[in-house]
């Protein structure tokens, strides 16, 4: 059965609240939180990029447990720091892999790092590598003003994808996908846009639903059956709403949930969800696992910890909840300095 053989987050350690991004745009921050119930967001340090939360994320999922003998390194991400160069390269190298591999970079908004995912499955499943490594994660861009600005954040996960003592079994995947615009950013463009009554009912909510309705029939599973359940988070209130719809209670996606601290970590959000789930998950566990990308699509995932989790070394890497907890707050000021904001004349 392939499934996950080991995990590592990472997410940067500066902070900014909405109050502070509220108090600059002359906003009501209370209003802002139950809006989207985040309190506050992410931001990438000046030195870091896609590329060095890649190997961040990595790094801390080979703490855990190292893994030799992998053939595909896949990074997906809406913010890779080239246009024309893959991080997925940077990251092989940095982490000493040998150069008899296949690396790519994979692009669909939020939902890249789980298309790496099913990648790494198939791939591994058909045999033609015995593991292989899948990331998601972004440092990503709202424009000024803009209602991203509250929930555009930095983040990512590291999923080694195997078949031999495996962690956690994925036992099924399913996706859909279709032509619906409600996102997206041009080439050359510093900030996206949104189509705002896209984004919700026919975007998220149409293939998040759609997609874990058809897991549990495949499956033949109800929501009762699993112990957690995960779900992209563009903001706090869109999953929390999915799960009511799909009939799953508040304790069973209260782990994952974390997107009201750290914001929407776009290609790392679900997964990064996830790897906290992970982080306490035993064995028997059943996690249902969804993501979303705009554009649009979702890719479903039921998964199965295994008994080998209880020999694995979560403790050799900080916890997705441990890293949330350690963050440092900065003023708009230094946000700004940090995101490049500021743009310098010729």
């Amino acid at each position: 059965m392939v499934g996950i053989v080991s995990y590592g987050s990472y997410i940067p350690r500066w902070r900014i609240k909405v109050e502070e991004i509220a108090r600059v745009w002359g906003e009501d921050a209370e209003d802002i939180k139950s809006g989207l119930f985040i309190y506050s967001k992410s931001v990438p340090g000046p030195d870091e990029d896609t590329a060095t939360i890649s190997v961040e994320a990595l790094r801390n999922a080979m703490n855990r447990k190292s893994v030799k003998d992998v053939g595909a390194v896949y990074v997906g991400s809406e913010s890779h720091p080239y246009a024309v160069k893959p991080t997925s390269t940077i990251v092989a190298e940095a982490m000493g892999f040998t150069p008899e591999i296949t690396a790519a970079d994979y692009e669909f908004a939020c939902k890249a790092g789980t298309a790496a995912m099913q990648s790494v499955m198939g791939m591994v499943e058909s045999g033609m590598i015995k593991n292989g490594i899948a990331i998601g994660a972004d440092t990503s861009q709202g424009a000024p003003g803009d209602a991203l600005e509250y929930s555009a954040a930095a983040g990512g996960t590291a999923f080694i994808i195997g078949n031999d003592n495996t962690i956690a079994d994925i036992k099924r995947t399913y996706s859909v996908t279709t032509d619906t615009p409600d996102f997206w950013r041009r080439e050359g463009q510093d900030y996206p846009r949104h189509g705002g009554r896209f984004t919700g009912e026919p975007a998220y909510f149409r293939h998040v639903t759609s997609v874990a309705k058809k897991i549990m029939e495949l499956m033949g599973t109800k929501p009762e059956d699993y112990t957690y359940a995960v779900f992209h988070q563009p903001n706090g209130k869109f999953p929390t709403r999915a799960a009511r719809m799909l009939g799953f209670k508040e304790s069973q996606i209260k782990q994952g949930l974390i997107v009201p601290y750290i914001g929407n970590t776009y290609s790392g959000s679900m997964i990064t969800g996830l790897s906290a789930i992970l982080d306490i998950a035993k064995p028997e566990d059943r996690i249902l696992a969804v993501s979303f990308g705009s554009g649009a699509g979702s890719d479903g995932f039921h998964i199965e910890i295994t008994k080998n989790m209880e020999d694995y070394r979560r403790e050799n890497a900080k916890a997705v909840w441990k890293q949330i907890e350690s963050g440092k707050y900065i003023d708009y000021a230094i946000y700004t300095k940090f995101k490049k904001k500021i743009k310098m004349g010729d």
